[in-house]
C-alpha cells in the first residue's frame, strides 16, 4: 500500500492506494508550513480507515490485498508532490543568500549574473553575480583555464558577506563539466559547509537561463533542508516508517537526498501529477488533460503517459530558465475563482479562503464554485444561498469557462488529429459533458484527487548521460550497453526490474573529441517495487 500527497495553493490532497484501487481519499487546506495540511490529510486518511469494518483474523492478514483493517503503519511508501518551492520562489519569500559563480572571461561579461532578475527576488538572495576566467566554446575549443587565485579571492569575498549558497555556471559546460567541477573543488574548500550547486546538472545549453536556474536551485536549498526534515518528522510522529520520495517534473520520484541537492526538480511536480493521474484514472495514454483546480486550470499534453517537456525556455516568477518542465498552459479559471459582473471568470480568486467568502458558505463573493452548485453539477455547501442567482447568469457563466478551456486545448494542440480530453481536480464539475469543438469530456472516477493518484503511481527512473567512443562497427554494442546502465540504474533505485522500459533516447556525435565521441543520453523508468522497500530500504531516482 502506498500514500499519494499532492501540495497545491489551495488544497493539499491525499490517497491511499493498495495497487491501483483507492482505498481512501481526502482533501485538506493548505498552510503556509505545508506539514500542516499534509499531516491534517494524512489525520483524515487514518480516520477513514477507523471507520471500516474491522476486519476478521483472515482479512487483516491479507490487507495487503485488499486494504481491509489496514493502518497507516501498513503503508510501505509516501510519495508527496508540492509546489511549496516554486511558491517560495513566485512570493520571494524564504529564500537563501546567493553567490552565482560564472566561468566565463574574457567573454560573457556584456551580461553579467542577475541581469534579467526581477529586482524584488535578486534583493530576496541579496544576489551577488562573480565573472571569473574559464569555459569552453560551443564546439569544445577553450575560452581561457580557470585562475584558483581568482576563485579564492572570490570565495573570500562570499564568506565576507555572509552569502550560504552558490551556483556556479560556465560557458557551455554541457559540452565540457570539467571547469565547474574543478571549480566546485577550489570553493567547497574555502567555504566549508557551503551548497554549491553547478549548471551542467540542472539545465541545457544555454547560459544565461542555465545559470538561473542554477541559482534558484541554490536559492532554494535551505529551505529544501527544512522541509525534508519537517515532512520527516511528520510522518514519523504519524507512526509512518515507510521510505518517502518527492515526485519530480517528469513524473518519477527522488528520494530525499536528492531532493536536498536539486529542489528546482519538483517545480512542476503538480502538473505533471494530475497529468499521470488523469492517465491512470482514465485509461487513456494520449490526450489533452485538463486539471481545474482551486485557482487556476493547467492543460497539459500526455504522450504515451507522460507529459509533453516544453522545448523554450521557461519562465518562472519572472526568471527565464531552461530546465527539463512539462509543456502546461495555465489560465485564471478555478473553483474559486471571482465572478464579474460582465459575466468574466476569475483571473482573481479567493483561492484557499473559499469557504470563507463564497456564497454557498455564507460568505458575500460569487465565485466559480457557487455558479456549480446553482447549476446542479454540485453539492458544496448550502444550495439555497445560491437559489436566487438568475438562471441565463449562470449558464452564461458556464459557457464561456467552457469556450476558454476549450480554446486553451486548442492552442496546445500540435496536430489536426482528434485528441481525447480528459477532465480531472475539483473545478472539473464548472465543464459540460461535451466541451466544444474537442467532443465528449472524459471525467474519471476519483477525478477530484488526480494529483495525488499521480503522485502515488510515480515511478522510479534510472539515466545515464554520458560521452562513449563509438566506433562504426560497436554502435549498436555501445548503445545497447548505454540502455542496459540506465535500466540497471533504475532498479538499482528501487524499480521493478519487469516493468523497466526506456522512454527517452538522445545520440549526439561531439565532432570535436577524438575516436568517434558521442554523447548518449537514455533514460530508463519502471514501478516502485513496493513488497521488496521493507527489506530493501528506500531508493533514489
Amino acid at each position: 500500500m502506498r500514500i499519494g500527497i499532492d501540495v497545491g495553493g489551495t488544497n493539499t490532497d491525499a490517497v491511499l492506494m493498495d495497487g491501483d484501487r483507492v482505498v481512501a481519499a481526502v482533501k485538506r487546506g493548505t498552510t503556509r508550513d505545508v506539514t500542516g495540511g499534509i499531516v491534517a490529510a494524512l489525520e483524515g486518511l487514518r480516520d477513514q480507515l477507523l471507520q471500516r469494518p474491522p476486519a476478521t483474523g483472515s482479512a487483516r492478514a491479507a490487507n495487503g490485498a485488499d486494504g481491509e483493517g489496514a493502518t497507516l503503519g501498513d503503508v510501505n511508501a509516501v510519495m508527496i508532490g508540492t509546489t511549496h518551492f516554486i511558491n517560495a520562489l513566485v512570493e520571494a519569500d524564504r529564500l537563501a543568500p546567493t553567490a552565482a559563480v560564472r566561468l566565463g572571461l574574457p567573454a560573457t561579461s556584456a551580461l553579467p549574473p542577475f541581469v534579467d532578475w526581477p529586482d524584488a527576488l535578486v534583493e530576496a538572495v541579496s544576489g551577488r553575480g562573480y565573472l571569473c576566467h574559464g569555459g569552453h566554446e560551443f564546439d569544445g575549443r577553450l575560452i581561457s583555464e580557470p585562475d584558483p587565485d581568482e576563485l579564492r579571492r572570490t570565495a573570500d569575498d562570499i564568506r565576507a558577506r555572509g552569502i550560504r549558497s552558490v551556483a556556479v555556471s560556465s560557458v557551455f559546460s554541457p559540452v565540457n563539466i570539467e571547469f565547474e567541477e574543478r571549480a566546485a573543488e577550489i570553493l567547497a574548500a574555502e567555504l566549508p559547509g557551503v551548497p554549491i550547486s553547478l549548471s551542467h546538472e540542472i539545465g541545457r545549453i544555454g547560459l544565461l537561463e542555465r545559470e538561473n536556474a542554477t541559482i534558484v536551485n541554490a536559492a532554494l536549498r535551505e529551505l529544501a533542508t527544512g522541509i525534508v526534515d519537517g515532512l520527516s518528522g511528520a510522518m514519523a510522529g504519524l507512526g509512518i516508517t515507510a521510505p518517502l520520495y518527492l515526485s519530480q517534473n517528469d513524473g518519477t520520484l527522488m528520494g530525499l537526498e536528492f531532493a536536498r541537492r536539486y529542489p528546482v526538480a519538483t517545480f512542476a511536480s503538480g502538473p505533471t501529477n494530475s497529468m499521470r493521474g488523469a492517465a491512470a484514472l482514465s485509461g487513456i495514454g494520449t490526450c489533452a488533460v485538463v486539471d481545474i483546480g482551486g485557482t487556476t486550470s493547467d492543460i497539459g499534453i500526455l504522450s504515451g503517459g507522460f507529459p509533453r517537456e516544453a522545448t523554450t525556455e521557461v519562465t518562472v516568477a519572472g526568471i527565464r530558465t531552461n530546465f527539463r518542465m512539462p509543456d502546461v498552459l495555465s489560465i485564471g479559471i478555478g473553483g474559486g475563482s471571482r465572478i464579474h459582473p460582465d459575466h468574466r471568470v476569475g483571473p482573481d480568486s479567493v483561492g484557499y479562503r473559499l469557504p470563507e467568502q463564497a456564497l454557498v458558505f455564507g460568505g458575500s463573493t460569487l465565485t466559480a464554485t457557487d455558479i456549480a452548485v446553482a447549476a446542479g453539477r454540485a453539492e458544496i455547501g448550502d444550495p439555497s444561498l445560491v437559489a436566487h442567482l438568475d438562471r441565463g447568469m449562470v449558464q452564461a457563466v458556464l459557457d464561456r469557462i467552457a469556450d476558454e478551456v476549450a480554446e486553451a486545448v486548442e492552442r496546445m494542440r500540435t496536430s489536426p488529429e482528434p485528441l481525447p480530453v480528459v477532465a480531472v481536480g475539483g473545478g472539473s464539475i464548472l465543464l459540460p459533458d461535451e466541451l466544444p469543438g474537442c467532443g465528449t469530456l472524459h471525467r474519471p472516477g476519483n477525478h477530484s484527487v488526480a494529483n495525488a493518484i499521480g503522485a502515488a503511481i510515480a515511478q522510479i527512473g534510472g539515466e545515464v548521460d554520458r560521452i562513449y567512443t563509438v566506433a562504426p562497427d560497436r554502435r549498436e554494442t555501445v548503445l545497447d550497453e548505454a540502455r542496459q546502465e540506465a535500466v540497471d540504474r533504475a532498479i538499482a533505485g528501487g524499480a521493478q526490474p519487469g516493468s523497466v522500459r526506456i522512454v527517452e533516447f538522445d545520440e549526439i556525435p561531439v565532432p570535436y573529441l577524438p575516436g568517434d565521441a558521442t554523447r548518449i543520453r537514455v533514460k530508463a523508468v519502471g514501478d516502485l517495487a513496493i513488497k521488496e522497500l521493507s527489506t530493501k530500504g528506500a531508493g533514489h531516482a
